[in-house]
């Protein structure tokens, strides 16, 4: 996002998980020291830098770290910061995932991994429209990733509700996320969830504008050698302009619904972890007490 929105998209998802009883913790890399949690000013000098910060997947945090550098964090590096605090529910946009033609590129996102390795859970509005999204689930099923669908039965499509593509597990609730988080950790699976929300549907783009959007983005960015971690940035960019500016908008709408959602499923699964916790401890008293009396 351009600034001044980044700033205050940032400032109203803040908000927003606040207002629902979680803490946010918006997680960056500033002069090489991993941040996870930012002042309002660091948070600004983070807008301001946009895209003169680089762009940090989970292979690039020793090189920025060691640099002293500034590192806007994709959804592999934030989740392994997250899990390394033990933060279990992470809010964004959308995830990466596996690039269209990519039989030819090899172009698959570091997201997919990380979920297949990292036990934290993402809560998003599905893949980037903008990537070949019956693929990378497939890809997610291969490395054994829980892939859920709020409130509906199909995987949305980022910028619309859906993509066509059927999903194996529903939850309805943020009580069903939490049980859904709550047994994959004890079970202790290894693996991250996926829970992806559909755009609320009075922000939805009609899909065949944002496709044929996509196609064009795509074309030019062959014509120009676009490819690697430069190439998701400008398809976003380009499909924005394209679409005259309605893309961004709608952007903002589903990271805004994604902070709602994510924040009722945190509250949901520490009330879990507390009640699971309060039970445990008067059985343990009770069971002492017998022994006692025996």
């Amino acid at each position: 996002m351009p600034y001044p929105q980044n700033l205050e998209t940032a400032k109203e998802v803040e908000r927003i998980v606040r207002e629902n009883g979680a803490v946010p913790a918006t997680i960056a890399i500033l002069d090489g020291t991993p941040c996870v949690g930012l002042s309002v000013e660091e948070l600004e000098r983070l807008a301001i830098l946009g895209t003169r910060a680089q762009k940090t997947a989970r292979r690039d945090i020793a090189h920025v770290v060691a640099c002293g550098g500034n590192g806007a964090t994709t959804v592999s590096a934030t989740m392994l910061f997250a899990s390394m605090v033990h933060i279990p529910v992470f809010v964004t946009g959308g995830i990466g995932g596996v690039h269209r033609h990519s039989e030819q590129t090899m172009d698959i996102s570091s997201d997919l991994t990380e979920l297949g390795r990292t036990p934290v859970t993402v809560v998003c509005a599905g893949v980037k429209s903008i990537l070949d999204i019956p693929r990378t689930l497939e890809y997610l099923e291969t490395l054994g990733v829980c892939v859920a669908a709020y409130k509906t039965n199909e995987f949305p499509a980022f910028f619309t509700e859906s993509s066509g593509c059927k999903v194996s597990c529903r939850v309805d609730t943020p009580e069903d996320c939490a049980s859904l988080i709550e047994a994959s950790i004890k079970l202790k699976l290894g693996t991250g969830i996926l829970i992806a929300v559909p755009i609320p549907q009075e922000h939805s783009t009609s899909g065949h504008i944002i496709e044929s959007a996509i196609q064009k983005a795509i074309k030019e960015a062959r014509e120009k050698n676009i490819t690697g971690n430069a190439e998701t940035p400008f398809l976003l960019a380009r499909v924005n302009d394209l679409t005259g500016g309605a893309s961004l908008a709608a952007n903002i709408a589903l990271v805004k619904n994604n902070a709602l959602v994510g924040a009722k499923v945190a509250v949901a699964l520490a009330q879990l972890r507390e009640n699971c916790q309060r039970k445990h401890v008067v059985w343990s008293f009770c069971f002492g007490k017998k022994k006692a009396t025996r």
